[in-house]
């Protein structure tokens, strides 16, 4: 806002007018201004409310997008914080209760900068725990030679001290999750930790199956993220 004055006191008024548009100013500030960020907000979240924020990644497992709070708009940014919570789809109410730290960012030379917390990661798990995914059953055809011969040398004396005739008998590995994994995120890189209970049977031909162990293994893994096109691409180690 300015004001201009012309004529043979137009110099005075002139001086004036720096007070004036001072205090119009000050006055615009506190009141249209604040009149105004409530509107866009208003018909901003309108717009927001039409649009779908719960959508199916795959048979398993969905994500929630939606925005917790109010855009906030500053004189360098349009900060939106959304939800990113993943969930079964057979029991969408289950979810898990967020402590993660929120991400901060600190650069502004870039157009978009997307920021994710270890809830992410940790509510993805979640839900693929719930839906049973992290369960693993190897067995016959499934079960690769060098596994074979590794188990079948480890647990050559525990068959032969139970029958020497199970020695040719198929083996069958199952490998259960028993908790939801948990990640950790530093400036190193993604870290998950995980816990599975892991159990060996032998096979008889029409008899029940034997057990020969059940052990509880943790096992934690590296991981690396990266945005490859649209997609959002998750690198894992799991060379241990």
């Amino acid at each position: 806002m300015r004001a201009k004055f012309s004529g043979t006191l137009g110099r005075v008024y002139g001086f004036l007018s720096s007070f004036l548009t001072t205090g119009m100013r000050f006055l615009l500030n506190q009141k249209i201004c604040p009149a105004l960020d409530h509107a866009a907000l208003v018909h901003v979240n309108s717009l927001l409310e039409t649009v779908p924020v719960r959508t199916e990644v795959d048979r398993f497992i969905g994500i929630d997008y939606s925005l917790i709070n109010d855009p906030v708009v500053t004189s360098r940014s349009l900060d939106m914080h959304f939800r990113g919570m993943f969930f079964d789809l057979l029991h969408p109410n289950d979810s898990l209760a967020n402590y993660a730290v929120e991400p901060v960012i600190r650069e502004y030379d870039r157009m978009v900068y997307l920021a994710l917390s270890e809830f992410f990661f940790d509510s993805g798990m979640f839900a693929y725990y719930k839906a049973g995914i992290f369960q693993m059953h190897i067995i016959n055809e499934k079960m690769p030679k060098d596994l074979e011969m590794l188990l079948r040398t480890t647990y050559l004396g525990a068959i032969m001290m139970l029958n020497p005739a199970l020695v040719e008998a198929p083996l069958s590995l199952q490998l259960a999750v028993n908790s939801p994994p948990k990640t950790s995120i530093k400036t190193s890189g993604a870290t998950v930790v995980m816990t599975a209970v892991v159990k060996v049977f032998v096979l008889p031909p029409g008899q029940p199956a034997v057990q020969l162990s059940s052990m509880t293994m943790e096992s934690k893994f590296n991981a690396k993220v990266s945005m490859k096109g649209k997609r959002l691409a998750v690198h894992a180690d799991l060379r241990r």
